[in-house]
């Protein structure tokens, strides 16, 4: 009997493995998705990220703007980033959606062509799609006090 409970025990932490094992690499593949956006900010270059951004894509900003993906890509296309960085990205799965967060911080010229130097907590909402994709459905960013 016992033998049996510990095989049955065995195979429960197996597929739990897994099942981590797979939500560790989706949690990769989020975060590299995070760092493709940086770069597209860092080298000024939006239609990088534009492939990440789900066509229902909602963005509230910083002023508690809310912009489509078209308003957001417009936007991005018309600021130009002379830094940019993020610090402690965090990634957390449920299934097929994912919460990633973290710190964005940098400096340039907003699209009037006025310097700006922001400092925020970001939060994107990743989900899978039917593709077997995942996009970015919304983002939301609250600005850190300096």
């Amino acid at each position: 009997m016992k033998r049996i409970i510990a095989s049955g025990l065995l195979s429960v932490v197996a597929l739990a493995g897994a099942g981590w094992a797979q939500a560790g690499g989706t949690e990769k593949a989020i975060t590299a998705m995070e760092y493709k956006w940086l770069e597209s900010q860092k080298t000024n270059k939006p239609e990088i990220v534009e492939p990440l951004i789900a066509e229902k894509f909602v963005l509230t900003n910083t002023e508690a703007k809310v912009l489509t993906k078209a308003q957001m890509m417009e936007e991005a296309k018309a600021t130009k980033y002379t830094s940019a960085d993020y610090e402690d990205v965090k990634v957390t799965v449920f299934g097929d959606a994912a919460i990633a967060t973290g710190g964005f911080k940098a400096k340039g010229t907003d699209p009037k062509g006025n310097p700006f130097e922001i400092h925020e907590r970001w939060t994107d909402t990743w989900v899978k799609m039917k593709d077997g994709k995942w996009q970015c459905v919304a983002t939301q960013g609250t600005a850190e006090k300096m």
